[in-house]
């Protein structure tokens, strides 16, 4: 096995070490292709432009350079009072992953977008249930390594192109302008196959044009915590929390603040497999939420499928 600026390479048997580099592209992809406007949860009309959960398992561990690309399956069940909602969406992305390096670190620049059916219902008062697409989102990363120790910083906007209509309670879209940003870390011991993985990030929402109304600064930590198992499995736990940090403020905002709050816990298991000369990599995470305050709680489940480019 030889190491390489771009990740930990073997000639042909599939080693735990080669997770991280030939999956991680393909991760990263994962990552921050739900990072997109999810469900109606909080904020205006229960929509913010961090879907909480995006990040998990060697978040900030460089990938092998090239493209890489990711599917993903969502669904999401949330109740508050009277309020239900029901999310099943499909997100695609695409990933470059520079071989040059920029400040001593990887650059990756990607694109995501989603399309899905939404089902939001207000006890027997209103139902509402749309088939439609999400806002694209580009985002770029550095990321760096120095032995165990992975870093990352990040950075993603929400343009708002997805279906919106603000008389409608289901929306893919928010309606608005948005920016993400934060840092993250992972702990990878080769040897054993532990990770440890945790991102932070803060989120401005710029002011919805049609309702004049602007949802409050957010922010989040989603966290990993895994194993590898032999050369192709991966067992672990995943959770976030996210809370708002600032209240909501225009036209519209008659109820305060209004101060949204959640966390989540919940299993992942990871599959690697080689497509062709590629690297495949299968991965589902189910997240239980509790302690919401001002939004939905319920649970959410999460089934990617990724393709990165294989170490040389």
């Amino acid at each position: 096995m030889t190491d390489s600026a771009t990740g930990f390479i073997t000639s042909r048997a599939i080693t735990s070490r080669a997770i991280t580099s030939r999956a991680m592209a393909g991760l990263l992809g994962i990552a921050l292709a739900t990072s997109l406007s999810g469900p109606a949860r909080a904020d205006e009309g229960g929509a913010n432009l961090y879907l909480a959960g995006s990040f998990a398992s060697m978040a900030a561990v460089p990938g092998v350079a090239g493209w890489s690309t990711s599917l993903t399956y969502y669904h999401a069940t949330a109740k508050v009072q009277a309020v239900t909602e029901k999310a099943d969406l499909a997100y695609a992305g695409v990933t470059y992953s520079f071989a040059t390096p920029v400040l001593d670190g990887q650059l990756a620049l990607s694109l995501f977008g989603a399309v899905g059916r939404m089902d939001v219902g207000i006890a027997d008062v209103r139902n509402d249930t749309r088939l439609g697409i999400m806002d694209l989102t580009p985002a770029a990363s550095l990321r760096w390594s120095a032995g165990n120790h992975n870093y990352l910083v990040y950075t993603l906007t929400n343009a708002p192109s997805g279906t919106y209509d603000a008389s409608r309670l289901a929306n893919f879209g928010i309606g608005h302008w948005g920016q993400d940003g934060g840092f993250g870390y992972t702990y990878y011991d080769k040897d054993l196959g532990y990770e440890l993985s945790a991102v932070a990030g803060m989120t401005y929402n710029f002011q919805n044009p049609t309702t004049k109304y602007q949802n409050g600064i957010d922010a989040h930590i989603d966290f990993s915590a895994s194993k590898f198992i032999g050369t192709q499995y991966q067992l672990g736990l995943v959770g976030y929390v996210y809370q708002q940090l600032t209240g909501d403020y225009g036209r519209g905002a008659t109820l305060g603040p209004f101060k949204g709050r959640v966390a989540a816990l919940g299993p992942q298991a990871g599959y690697l497999f080689p497509v062709g000369g590629a690297q495949g990599y299968m991965n589902l995470k189910f997240y239980r939420e509790f302690a919401g305050e001002n939004r939905p709680a319920g649970w959410n489940l999460w089934l990617t499928l990724s393709i990165s480019p294989q170490g040389a």
